[in-house]
């Protein structure tokens, strides 16, 4: 036999194997191709976000040592509304057009979205608007993982596995909850259901996402709580009643914001003056008030909100400030002010509802947001992330009820019901938050 022959017959012998090998394990091909995306979305998506959070650190620093900077909220907003409606239109929905972009993927999402909102973030925070930074992470994950599409030749179904995987890694890796960020990125398109094809790349991502952002060195906000009850008959019904308030305030949330948005549409025609307009709104009530207390993350209150029990007031104000600033057209997330406004209701709760001040925050914080996005389960695993496995029963009460109680309402007009919660909107199956309204 030849020297050629004989590396044929290799050649042939080794394909054979090759073949067995993968029938013997058929998923080898998939973990091993998706680790490989996963790899690069997490280093992409958690080296943008740390560059974003140290950004924000910077912005937030610099605001509270120059108070003039928010005279200058309106002109900030006049900017950004340029921007977004003579380059931007086709960027505007946001969060929404990701989710719209995993139930109807149509054109790969402009790679612009990442830099504008960026941008757009950064000012409104610099300039005092009251926004969060999941909203801008998720914008910036999902315009940078889009653009691996076509280089990968990915089909229409793998493009959506790409979305949920760049969600999960923009969510964990800006909040430093990799678990919950998966399952966020899982749960967040389709109320009720979960797309399991997708667990793998979407854990992956986030949990990659989220140790390339420590590598950055990059550090996240850390949370205590002092005392957590033994499980018993009466904090378990204590907490379905906290439940019930939190998914309350999360559905009132979700529709105030909605019909803000939609005055200021109807009440202004130009785009641009509509965050001109709320940038004086918030300016004037901020130096009204003398204080900076309802503006940016407020990450100093909700950390005080476990320590010692706060007016309740406060969750109030931070909505109203909240409201009017994404409302208006300002950039940023509802998240973070969604965690603000739960762990300081739940910290107010303290005054009537017998449970630790810091536990009743605690669940404020993820139960709030569970109703607002309909992710409860994505929020109970960042409850748990948080603040320990030792409250993780009180915080999964917390999430379901509040998921029970907002309904089918949704800072996400775009999110799809998959599964009614309850069989008396059953008809609603199938349909968008905006088709329900």
């Amino acid at each position: 036999m030849s020297k050629n022959q004989h590396f044929r017959s290799n050649s042939k012998a080794a394909q054979l194997h090759t073949k067995i090998f993968f029938r013997k394990y058929p998923t080898l091909p998939y973990i091993v191709k998706w680790f490989l995306i996963s790899s690069i979305i997490g280093i992409c998506v958690g080296s943008a976000s740390a560059g974003f959070l140290v950004s924000l650190d910077w912005a937030t620093n610099f605001r509270e040592n120059h108070l003039w900077l928010i005279a200058f909220l309106p002109i900030a907003g006049l900017l950004i509304g340029l921007l977004y409606n003579y380059l931007g239109k086709d960027i505007e929905a946001g969060n929404n057009l990701l989710i719209d972009s995993i139930h109807n993927p149509k054109e790969i999402i402009p790679f612009r979205m990442a830099p504008f909102v960026y941008l757009g973030t950064i000012a409104t925070h610099f300039f005092g608007g009251s926004a969060g930074r999941e909203g801008t992470a998720l914008q910036m994950a999902g315009a940078i993982a889009d653009q691996f599409t076509k280089p990968f030749r990915l089909t229409e179904p793998e493009r959506k596995i790409l979305l949920i995987s760049a969600i999960s890694a923009g969510f964990g890796s800006i909040f430093g909850t990799p678990l919950a960020g998966a399952l966020f990125g899982l749960e967040v398109f389709l109320i009720g259901r979960i797309k399991y094809d997708a667990i793998f790349p979407a854990f992956a991502s986030a949990i990659l996402a989220d140790l390339v952002t420590n590598l950055w060195q990059v550090k996240h906000t850390h949370y205590h709580i002092d005392l957590v009850p033994q499980l018993e008959a009466l904090p378990i019904i204590y907490s379905i009643l906290a439940g019930i308030l939190f998914g309350l305030c999360a559905a009132t949330f979700s529709k105030v914001i909605h019909y803000v948005t939609s005055f200021f549409k109807s009440r202004i025609s130009f785009p641009p003056l509509r965050p001109f307009v709320g940038g004086i709104i918030v300016a004037v009530a901020v130096f009204a008030m003398g204080t900076t207390k309802y503006i940016g993350l407020g990450i100093p209150t909700i950390v005080q909100s476990f320590e010692q029990q706060l007016p309740p007031y406060d969750f109030a104000l931070k909505m109203a400030f909240t409201i009017i600033t994404l409302a208006a057209g300002f950039k940023g997330g509802e998240v973070t002010p969604l965690f603000f406004i739960g762990a300081t209701l739940g910290s107010a709760l303290s005054l009537f509802i017998p449970l630790p001040t810091g536990l009743l925050a605690g669940m404020g914080f993820v139960a709030v947001f569970a109703g607002a996005t309909n992710t409860p389960l994505a929020c109970m695993l960042m409850g748990i992330e948080l603040f320990g496995a030792e409250s993780g029963i009180y915080m999964a009460i917390a999430c379901v009820v509040s998921y029970l109680i907002s309904g089918h309402n949704s800072i996400y007009g775009k999110q799809v019901i998959g599964e009614a919660k309850h069989s008396r909107f059953q008809n609603q199956s199938g349909r968008n938050i905006n088709e329900n309204k």
